[in-house]
């Protein structure tokens, strides 16, 4: 079970690696816009962070020496996820956003790295 949980974690760590991606490449580019890498990487994080909490309970019903999963933590990831892929999903047929716009997906999937290391 452990197994899959590290290649859940993998997934998830390719999903931010997308989302941020995405959103530092267009730094120097304008128009900017959300793009196919900000999409996909929002998605794969909210999925697989929802499966890794599901395979936290398991596995620490198997192991008790793993962790529960923090479920403050939880609960501001995806919250912060969700509104980064209203902000994508309301958005994502333009041909360009404005800066703010592009600075609040990049700020907030920021954020969200600092809550996954801080919290």
């Amino acid at each position: 079970m452990s197994f899959i949980f590290n290649i859940v974690l993998v997934l998830h760590f390719l999903g931010l690696a997308s989302l941020i991606g995405g959103f530092l490449v267009q730094i120097k580019t304008k128009p900017r816009e959300v793009n196919t890498a900000m999409f996909h990487g929002v998605l794969t994080q909210i999925v697989t962070g929802i499966i890794m909490v599901g395979l936290m309970y398991p596995l620490h019903a198997s192991d008790p020496t793993s962790p529960l999963p923090n479920n403050l933590k939880i609960a501001i990831k995806l919250s912060v996820a969700v509104v980064v892929l209203i902000i994508i999903l309301a958005n994502r047929k333009k041909k360009s956003i404005s800066d703010g716009t592009w600075a609040a997906i990049g700020g907030l999937s920021i954020l969200d790295v600092i809550v996954a290391v801080f919290v």
